[in-house]
């Protein structure tokens, strides 16, 4: 049977690497889990008390496309709490994730063989996701100087749209105000609409990020119940888009998804209001990020860009290896240690690159840094 060229995406190669991990585990072996950023705590426990509640009185049909309007309304609530920002809930879509929310957001925005930047190393389905909708990724090369962020003298000539995520993954770096405010103006003075991925927000371990929102209404923001609010598998996320463009969005989510997991929607409710239980989340992934940027030079990965945010930590190893895949394939196996490769973040430089993930316990993260020590050692670095 015929298929498509836009249906020939990169692989997802994270995925691969779990795969390779699940099954290592299934012959027997404990894998200590670097590679996937996904917390290791449940949702909160009131968000989860509050859908068995849901279950025993509720059909949980259907939701309207938008979201179910008591969520929508937290969600403006979170904006004015975390950033000060008076929001009109109107303007809040939910979503079947951070990924339902990138695809509603590409389609409403860009035309079939446009052009769309973003800076490498950087998340790799916005590429897989831009491809499978006809559209063409333009990748901006970032700097170690600059926190692998894009300047605004870097945007390519030619674009239609720019994504910018603070905190960063593969990096966890964050743009401060005077950053995000500079490359936002550079875009829209150009005519270029913005794409702000603030699905981390929430992780940060100094002063919290800044929100697309409190420079410009004119962007498209993003966010998800996934990381900070650990419901990576609920599958909810929002975006927040201009007045004028709510009902393209609805029409666009009528078709495409009807609306996100109505389920998921009463739970997300909940977990707006259990900040007791996930910052103390937050906390952990403090001390993990401690043991991170103390333990993996000591295992011989020493040039890395210290996080801002999120759980990450990001480590060029042009000094080990130019294939970066081959090298985590050969961790997994001699130290039982999953990490990803830049390959995933990077197409160009991305073979002299691995990303670290510290979203589990303490305690993993501490043997998985103890067991990359003495794989390390003993493979003479």
């Amino acid at each position: 049977m015929r298929r498509s060229d836009r249906g020939n995406v990169d692989p997802f190669i994270v995925m691969d690497v779990l795969a390779a991990a699940r099954a290592a585990e299934a012959g027997g072996r404990h894998i200590i889990h670097m590679e996937v950023g996904q917390p290791g705590t449940p949702a909160p426990a009131g968000a989860r008390r509050a859908l068995a509640a849901a279950l025993e009185t509720q059909a949980l049909g259907y939701s309207v496309s938008l979201g179910l309007p008591a969520l929508r309304a937290g969600i403006a609530a979170l904006y004015r709490r975390r950033h000060g920002i008076d929001l009109d809930p109107g303007r809040v879509i939910v979503t079947a994730g951070s990924s339902g929310a990138f695809i509603l957001a590409f389609a409403a925005l860009f035309d079939a063989g446009e052009r769309v930047a973003l800076g490498e190393p950087g998340y790799p389905s916005y590429r897989q996701i831009l491809r499978a909708m006809s559209l063409r990724p333009v990748g901006i090369q970032t700097r170690a100087e600059d926190r692998f962020q894009p300047r605004p003298e870097a945007l390519p000539e030619g674009i239609a749209g720019l994504i910018l995520a603070s905190p960063a993954n593969p990096t966890g770096t964050i743009l401060d105000r005077a950053a995000l405010a500079a490359l936002i103006g550079a875009a829209q003075a150009r005519g270029v609409a913005v794409v702000s991925d603030e699905i981390y927000h929430g992780l940060h371990y100094g002063a919290p990020a800044v929100s697309a929102l409190e420079i410009s209404d004119d962007v498209y923001v993003i966010n998800s119940f996934s990381k900070y609010f650990s419901m990576t598998g609920w599958r909810v996320g929002w975006m927040v888009v201009p007045a004028d463009h709510v009902r393209a969005i609805e029409r666009l989510a009528q078709n495409l998804f009807i609306c996100a997991p109505h389920a998921s929607q009463v739970a997300a409710l909940a977990a707006l209001d259990c900040t007791a239980e996930l910052e103390a989340n937050r906390a952990v992934y403090a001390t993990n990020r401690r043991l991170m940027l103390e333990g993996l030079p000591r295992a011989g990965f020493t040039r890395i860009a210290p996080p801002d945010g999120a759980f990450y930590v990001y480590a060029d190893v042009a000094e080990l290896t130019d294939d970066s895949r081959a090298l985590a394939a050969e961790i997994l196996a001699g130290a039982g240690v999953a990490v990803t490769p830049g390959l995933d973040f990077d197409p160009v430089r991305g073979g002299r690159s691995l990303r670290f993930s510290y979203a589990g316990a303490s305690a993993d993260i501490a043997e998985g840094l103890a067991r990359l020590a003495r794989f390390m050692a003993g493979r003479g670095r």
